[in-house]
């Protein structure tokens, strides 16, 4: 069974960066690829980025050339590096490995505002 902890999130003002963390257990992290997901207030919950095990990365539009996915599998650890945070990317996120989802962590809140 595998458990998902992400930290990292807090309140930023618009133009600041962020990076959050997303540590997995229970699983063999490596062969598996992660993603990002958000979840906006009164939004569905929305893909950000994945990576393969092999360092592929693919972004959604909103996020391309601002945030980068990257992963430790020494850590079992996934990242996501955050610039140029706009009050649109205020949501919980949460990760998760693909296609076969695990349960859910408790996410991490981001909220960029001035």
């Amino acid at each position: 069974q595998v458990q998902l902890v992400e930290s990292g999130g807090g309140l930023v003002q618009p133009g600041g960066s962020l990076r959050l963390s997303c540590t997995a257990s229970g699983s063999i992290f490596s062969r598996n690829a992660m993603a990002w997901y958000r979840q906006a207030p009164g939004n569905q919950r929305e893909w950000v980025a994945t990576i393969t095990s092999g360092g592929n990365r693919n972004y959604a539009e909103s996020v391309k050339d601002r945030f980068t996915i990257s992963r430790d599998n020494a850590k079992n650890t996934v990242y996501l590096q955050m610039h140029s945070l706009k009050p649109e990317d205020t949501a919980l996120y949460y990760c998760n490995k693909v296609p076969d989802r695990a349960d859910w962590g408790q996410g991490t809140r981001v909220t960029v505002s001035s």
